[in-house]
């Protein structure tokens, strides 16, 4: 009996042993993004291990497989294999099912054995890439990592897109990217189930694919004088004999190799060959293809209007283009061909007598309808290749094409349009899938844009409008983001631009609509984030970002200030007038009430410990608090700020002009008169304004404060002159006026308006504050 006894108790021992602990999963562990269609946990889990294989049958399966192999071999050094006998344990089973929809998959993660259905390479794919999300988030580490158990848990998923265009633009003219650098945001767009790269390969600023017929394409219109030291807008027009050494291309070779990587990835090239406009590189290597046909430069910067475009008159302008289009065509293998079509300012073929013959021969009646002649030739041209044309909305302008697809930026319009005119449309507004705007408080980010489109923003987009019928519905082909360069010089800031902007993107194209929920979203994001981190990306933090919404109380003159981020469920802690932001700082958890000048600093918290970009914000009193303002002269209806309070309601505007802080005036000069109620003793007026000339925003020229006792004889106490200055930056500025203390009740402003630009354009004046002390 004792020998008994001892054998069992050897054995327990020995089973206690060889047993890890078994690993409960919750639904909370589950953080896919995008959302799959549907989901439920089971109990128990798979374990990957270095004897687990993958059972494939064909090629495209073994495709799939090979991604998540290459990644247990980095990080554990397994060689995992590939067999074609079905094992009986401890495997991935691919099962090809034509029942499925196209691109979806299930997957089916059992105690000793997984299985992926799909009916073709992207479904099986994207089922991989789920696993990829299943497990720890250290299978994205690009170094070996040790003690984690490879466990994913027993699930089913039943999962498919809801829309068949899923797409990132990159804008490769403005700033030139490596072929390495787009091979690795193919790789992340397959991450995130998205199947379209749509690479911008034509503007005015560098010309980026070989074309064998057309060397010079490359030789010249590749490059620019390097003035990268420089904003964007502020560079100088380049001489011609000027040497041009910024830029690159992409062989023709390279070209096969990133559409190769990309069908390996699932993902499918769109080229964007631009015309009419938007081609200045074009023109300076071949200045005939011009109205005018005289030599140009590249341009090394900013451009507005566009007049150097094509001639739509000369016959060799579009034996040109198709010749051009003929080595596109070769080398990608994508249905839709991107013409672009967008921003040609006319100016020239107005004047041109080759145009001028073309409209008369064709019987056009406006320079529109000359656009439309041209695409339209084009379509026919891309159509008689069997491919599809597609372009930017001003596309419809003069009659749209008859099989052109069209791509809707200026909102949701050209979308609306051409979905009722019987066309496929891809809806990709600047509101909500511009990747160029600031993603954060514009004092907090790099520079951008312009325009706020937070990751939260993102999330609320849906190509679908409401206005929609069911069939313009069906011409609905999905959405895309599209991230021009002007303002991205790196590889580096292009990652922070993309990413997690690309997450909300994916799941807004791939989710039912009706299982989306920010909430639910924003908690997925953290486990996302880690991801990023292993995978080296370099992504924005700015949801974690603290900004404020004040509100005044016009009977009190008291402010309450909101702290938020874009977390619904952050612990945001806070101090007043430099106090420090330590353990003792104050919880937030209702506005902050103010009635004097205070700074408020504030900072997420994590494990009791403040973590991210601290908030600190001034909200400065002043006599003229909450008094009576007169307008003189009556701001623009596209800028009424907070209207009569606006400009002593101390809440002061950013660099964001769309922030409804700032009223603004269009040629007009500025003219306002406060009440003070009563005379009181004042000394100093400061006028806070912003210059950003890009949207023809300028500083005034002068600005001038008077005062008077009773509201009809103003004295003059001081003036600032300010004559115009060329700026490329956003700037905000107090004019201050100081003079020797003295009593009145009534303060007029004057602002002047510079009311040209040098181009001939009108100009605003943006004011949103006068401080009187």
């Amino acid at each position: 009996m004792k020998l008994r006894a001892l054998i069992i108790v050897l054995s327990l021992l020995i089973f206690s042993c060889s047993n890890k602990e078994a690993k409960v999963f919750t639904e909370t562990d589950i953080q896919i993004i995008p959302k799959p269609e549907r989901l439920k946990l089971g109990e128990g889990h798979f374990e990957f291990n270095k004897n687990t294989v993958f059972f494939t049958t064909d090629v495209s399966q073994s495709a799939a497989a090979q991604i998540l192999i290459d990644k247990f071999k980095t990080v554990q050094g397994w060689d995992l294999k590939t067999v074609e006998t079905l094992p009986k344990s401890n495997y991935i089973q691919f099962k090809t099912s034509e029942d499925i929809k196209k691109e979806g998959y299930k997957l089916l993660a059992e105690n000793n054995i997984i299985t992926i259905e799909a009916n073709n390479f992207n479904g099986f794919l994207y089922g991989i890439e789920t696993l990829r999300q299943l497990l720890p988030v250290e299978i994205e580490s690009q170094v070996k990592v040790e003690s984690i158990d490879w466990v994913i848990p027993n699930i089913d998923i039943v999962d498919a897109p809801r829309f068949k265009w899923r797409g990132l633009m990159l804008d490769v003219s403005r700033h030139f990217f490596q072929k390495e650098y787009i091979k690795k945001t193919i790789d992340r767009l397959a991450y995130h189930k998205m199947n379209t790269l749509h690479l911008h390969l034509v503007d005015d600023q560098g010309w980026r694919i070989e074309i064998k017929e057309y060397p010079k394409l490359t030789q010249i219109g590749a490059y620019r004088v390097d003035q990268e030291d420089k904003p964007w807008d502020g560079r100088y027009t380049p001489s011609l004999d000027e040497k041009a050494t910024y830029g690159g291309f992409y062989t023709q070779d390279d070209i096969k190799e990133i559409v190769a990587y990309a069908e390996s990835r699932g993902v499918n090239v769109v080229p964007e060959i631009e015309m009419p406009a938007h081609v200045t590189s074009a023109v300076a290597s071949y200045p005939e293809l011009s109205c005018l046909g005289k030599p140009v430069s590249v341009p090394s910067g900013g451009l507005w209007p566009i007049t150097d475009i094509y001639c739509a008159g000369k016959e060799s302008t579009f034996e040109f283009l198709e010749n051009v289009l003929n080595e596109v065509l070769e080398l990608f293998p994508s249905k839709y061909i991107h013409v672009g079509g967008d921003e040609a300012t006319k100016t020239n073929w107005k004047a041109c007598a080759h145009c001028k013959k073309r409209m008369k021969d064709e019987n056009l009646n406006s320079p529109e309808e000359l656009q439309s002649y041209f695409i339209k030739r084009m379509e026919r041209f891309i159509s008689s290749k069997g491919r599809v044309l597609i372009g930017w909305d001003e596309i419809l302008e003069g009659g749209l094409a008859p099989g052109a697809t069209v791509m809707s930026w200026r909102g949701v319009k050209g979308g609306l349009e051409a979905s009722e005119q019987g066309h496929d449309v891809v809806m990709t507004p600047g509101t909500h899938c511009y990747f160029d705007h600031y993603q954060g408080p514009m004092n907090t980010e790099p520079l951008a844009w312009g325009g706020n489109t937070p990751v939260s923003k993102v999330y609320e987009f849906d190509p679908i409008v409401d206005s929609m019928s069911d069939e313009q519905a069906q011409h609905v082909l999905g959405g895309q983001a599209n991230l021009w360069s002007e303002y991205v010089p790196t590889e580096s800031h292009s990652e922070y631009m993309i990413y997690p902007r690309i997450a909300a993107l994916s799941e807004t194209l791939w989710s039912p609509k009706k299982d989306r929920d920010w909430l639910d979203f924003s908690y997925r994001m953290e486990s996302l984030f880690k991801s990023y981190k292993y995978q080296n990306i370099n992504y924005a933090k700015s949801a974690y970002t603290i900004s404020s919404d004040a509100k005044v109380n016009d009977a009190t003159n008291t402010i309450n200030v909101s702290l938020k981020n874009e977390f619904p469920v952050s612990d945001i802690r806070y101090v007043l007038n430099g106090a420090s932001l330590d353990s003792t700082a104050i919880a937030y958890s209702k506005p902050i009430e103010i009635k004097a000048t205070t700074t408020i600093k504030a900072s997420l918290y994590k494990d009791n410990k403040p973590v991210g970009k601290v908030f600190e914000k001034t909200f400065n009193y002043h006599k003229a608090v909450g008094k009576k303002v007169v307008y003189n002269t009556k701001y623009h209806n596209s800028y009424k700020g907070k209207e009569s309070t606006n400009m002593v309601n101390i809440i002061r505007g950013t660099k964001n002009f769309h922030d409804g802080q700032w009223q603004a005036w269009l040629v007009n000069d500025m003219e306002l008169t406060i009440d003070l109620d009563e005379e009181i003793e004042i000394q100093d007026v400061s006028v806070g304004t912003m210059e950003h000339q890009g949207p023809s925003i300028y500083f005034p020229t002068q600005i001038e404060v008077l005062l008077s006792k009773d509201g009809k004889a103003f004295k003059s106490v001081g003036k600032i002159d300010r004559p115009y200055k060329n700026n490329a930056s956003i700037i905000l500025k107090d004019f201050n006026i100081h003079f020797d203390p003295q009593k009145a009740r009534f303060v007029k402003v004057k602002a002047k308006n510079l009311k040209k630009t040098d181009k001939g354009g009108d100009t605003w004046i943006f004011i949103d504050e006068i401080v009187v002390r």
